[in-house]
Parts: structure tokens; sequence; C-alpha cells
């Protein structure tokens, strides 16, 4: 007898709808063809034993099983579930008429338990483009599926729970997609910037950067305060709209991040990989594709902090991504595209030592190991990079004082303000939403300057000898701080404030 059944693959961070064809014929063998991979293949062992512990017969025929297109390798333990099925209902134990209206997915434990797996919202969301009726997920699962709409969600704790659910038994376990709720980004973090002493420069750059998600680099001695602030960023950063929450929850539910407790991720992430980190940890792939730390900060920021420390090959691997807001990854047996639209964060001493530009401690490096350890930092990296800001340890008399300091809610309504400006400005480009994404079209109609900060520029180029892209990230950040003072015109006061910000070209 021939039964089909139907699963998914996850693919990048998308998924396509896989056929599962069983065959039953006399003989004792069994088949599993079409690229499955060991899990799979293992599969056979771990299905035996949950159906005999749950009362069900193996059958005693030669089963062959088909994973259809057969040229796509198939990966993962999900694929458990529906294998079972299949040749439960090929061997007449499980009724076949609802198979074809499901997208089944789930690990069998030994015990017939059904174990939570990693990619279930692409494939709730395959499952609403083909138009299946539902999902059949393991209830670790559930809250990650119910996300979709338009779909039934049959949530199943146990493999006998799928069987009675296909023969039409009575189950508790099924309820509508798109019941998940989701809510904005919360302020009730557990740091703020009024907890800041002093550091009002710095302060004022973060703001900068959140309201025009532009790339930040924090150079300053040990004990300034630099991983304390960064930390902070995400208090002052605008809420999650519920498509960039959708983006960023696809992204963890292949990476198996996702809680069981909240199908929607709602706050922007904040990665802080260590400086260890190799070149896959960071850009994802691997034997076993997933995403890497910059696809993980989607919609979000990446920390970096001692920057110098990682790998040269490892820093030169975001140069792409910080241009085209995702990565491409090509091996000999697959090509996936991740995004990575992200705000990079990173923070650096100025010296081995860290103390070169320490007004009370002397500096015990030569200029030579200065300049080899700032070298360490490519200039095409550096040039990717709007803001290069010196950070500054605070004096006593500013760490002893009792006021408090600007806050994050003040910070963050600021954000939101020109943020709004800037939604209303990229009215209509579906994938540009903040003054960094600008590219040379949209930055020659709105970055126009006035004669006098055409001057200004020109004579910083000439000066510092800024690049190109310097020259463009200038012009962004130019166009950021006049949105954060509600000007239309960029003028000259917030060039010179731009170019402030390029410490690093400096001789």
């Amino acid at each position: 007898m021939l039964i089909k059944a139907f699963s998914g693959a996850v693919i990048g961070i998308g998924a396509i709808r896989i056929s599962i064809e069983v065959h039953i014929t006399q003989g004792i063998r069994f088949f599993i063809v079409g690229l499955a991979d060991h899990a799979i293949r293992e599969s056979q062992q771990r299905m035996e034993a949950a159906l005999s512990n749950n009362g069900l017969e193996w059958p005693r025929y030669r089963v062959v099983i088909n994973l259809a297109p057969a040229d796509i390798r198939k990966e993962g333990t999900h694929f458990d579930l529906p294998l079972a099925i299949g040749i439960l209902a090929a061997s007449g134990q499980v009724s076949h008429i609802r198979l074809g209206d499901y997208l089944i997915l789930g690990e069998l434990s030994l015990d017939g338990n059904v174990v939570p797996v990693r990619g279930v919202l692409p494939m709730a969301l395959l499952a609403r483009e083909e138009h299946f009726k539902g999902v059949i997920v393991p209830e670790g699962n559930a809250a990650e599926a119910r996300v979709v709409e338009g779909i039934e969600v049959v949530a199943v704790p146990d493999l006998k729970t799928v069987v009675s659910f296909l023969n039409g038994e009575p189950v508790n376990t099924v309820g509508p997609g798109g019941d998940a709720s989701f809510s904005k980004a919360s302020t009730a973090y557990k740091t703020d910037f009024s907890e800041v002493k002093g550091q009002a420069a710095v302060k004022r750059a973060m703001l900068i950067a959140a309201a025009g998600s532009h790339n930040l680099l924090l150079i300053g001695p040990p004990g300034s305060g630099k991983s304390m602030m960064a930390r902070r960023i995400p208090t002052i950063m605008p809420p999650m709209s519920l498509e960039e929450s959708l983006q960023t929850t696809r992204i963890y539910s292949v990476a198996g991040r996702v809680s069981h407790e909240n199908g929607l991720i709602g706050t922007r992430p904040f990665r802080m990989p260590h400086h260890s980190s190799s070149n896959i940890a960071m850009i994802g792939g691997g034997s076993s594709p997933q995403p890497g730390e910059i696809s993980l900060a989607h919609n979000g920021i990446l920390f970096l902090d001692e920057l110098p420390e990682f790998r040269r090959s490892v820093l030169e691997v975001l140069r792409q991504p910080l241009e085209e807001r995702e990565i491409h990854i090509s091996r000999a047996s697959y090509r996936v595209v991740y995004p990575a639209d992200f705000m990079l964060v990173a923070a650096m001493n100025p010296c081995p030592c860290g103390y070169y530009s320490h007004p009370e401690r002397e500096c015990a490096c030569g200029p030579g190991i200065i300049n080899r350890y700032l070298s360490r930092i490519s200039g095409p990296l550096l040039d990717r990079i709007d803001m290069h800001l010196e950070v500054v340890p605070v004096p006593f008399h500013q760490l002893e004082k009792l006021e408090q300091s600007e806050d994050s809610l003040s910070m963050r309504e600021q954000v939101l303000a020109a943020r709004e400006v800037q939604s209303e400005r990229y009215q209509g480009r579906k994938y540009l939403r903040c003054n960094a994404g600008m590219e040379a079209k949209q930055r020659n109609k709105y970055c126009i300057l006035d004669r006098t900060g055409t001057s200004l520029i020109r004579q910083a180029m000439k000066k510092l000898g800024l690049s190109a892209r310097a020259y463009d990230r200038i012009l962004k950040v130019s166009r950021t701080i006049a949105d954060l003072e509600g000007s239309e015109n960029i003028h000259s006061a917030h060039v010179a404030e731009a170019i402030n910000y390029r410490n690093l070209d400096r001789e």
C-alpha cells in the first residue's frame, strides 16, 4: 500500500514541502531514500521503540520510504513523527484520510513522547502558503506555531495523541493559529542611562547612533564605561514592529532559540559574542547550516567588546553584511542566505596596556606597538563604522554626585521622534527605514548641504584624508543629527558634529 504524508525542510530561514511516500510490500527490509542524513536514517530505532511502547506494531514487511524531492538533502530529527505516521497509515493502523491536510513534524523519544524541534515557525508559514489545513507539532512548539494566522495548530504531547487525532477521535490539543500575543519591546529594562555618571558626550553619540541605526565604535581606557554604556543602548531603541518580530523569530526558530512560553520575540536582540568566536560562529554555516551571531542580531545590536582581540578573518567577514544587510553562505552541498540587518557597536582600548589616552595613568606602549595594535582593525572595516568616539574616564567629582543624568525614557522619546521623521521620509521603500540604510540616490536627495557645510566637509576630506565611504557616513550622520533637532535642512553645525565622530581617521 502506498501512503503520502507531508513535512518540511528548512533552507536558510525558509522551508520547502517534503512529501513522505511510504510503500509496504512483501519482505522484511527497511529502506529510506531521498538524500536523508544520519539522524533520519537512525529514526528506525526510535520509531520501533516508540510504536512498541504505545501498543502499536512495527510492520513485518518490506518498507520503502521516499523523501521527495529527492535532490534536496534532508536533515533533522523532526522527520521522526511524519515517518512513523506514514508507516502506521500504510500498515492500516491509522486512518490516511486526513494525512494530506496537515504538515507534520516532531522528534520521537523511545517512550513515544513528541520532543520539540527547531524551525517550526518557517514550516508553519509554509503550511499556510501551501494551503494546508494546519500543522501537527510538538506541544513544546505550540506557541511558536500559533504565531501564524489562518491555519489550525495541533499540539501533541505524544504519539498516541497523534494517532487518536488522525483516527477522528476528540483531542484537546487543537487550536487556531494567530492567537499568539504580540507585545512591543518593554521599557522595563534592568539598566538605565540615568545610572551613568557624566559621559554626556558619549550618551549624545549613542542617542544619534540609535536614532539613525548608525554603527558605533568606542575607544577608551579600561574602566571608562564603554561596555557598561553599550549594554544600555537597547533601552533607547524603538520597539519592534510585528514584521520585524516575525523576521527575527524565524531566525531564532531555525537556530532552536525560541522560548516555549512566548512564540514571538518582541524585544530587539542584543548579541555579545566572545572575541574567541570563529568565522562560522559569527556568520553561520557549518555542516548543518545554522544562523551565526550577525543573523541572530538581525533587527537588533551586535556588540563586539575588545574589538582588536577578535581574529582578523572574523572581523573581515563583517564587511559584506554591513553593506548588504544579509549574508550569503556557499558550500559544496548548499547555498543559503541569512538576513543580517544589525547595528554594530564595538569597543576597544587605545593600546595594548589600555592607558594611551588616560588623563592620569601613563601608557607603557611605544608608538610602534600602538600602531600595530590599531592596525588589527582594517581600514575598510573602520570606513564602514559611521561613528568613532573617544571615551575618557569620569573624574571623581562627577562620580560622587547624587543627581541623576538623562534617563533612557527621555532619550528613547527623542529616538522615536527622529525615527518617525525617517519613516515618513522613506515611506514606500520596503527595505529602507532609517538614515544608515540610505543609498546614493536617497543620499543625494536628502543630504544636501549649504555652502558652509560643503566647505567644512571639503576641508575635512583634504586634511584628514577621508575616503569616499567616510564622506558618505558623515552625510548620513549629519542627516540624523538634523532629524533629532527637527531641522529639515542640514546645517554646518550638524556637519561639524558628524565630522567630530571620525576620531580614528585623524592622524
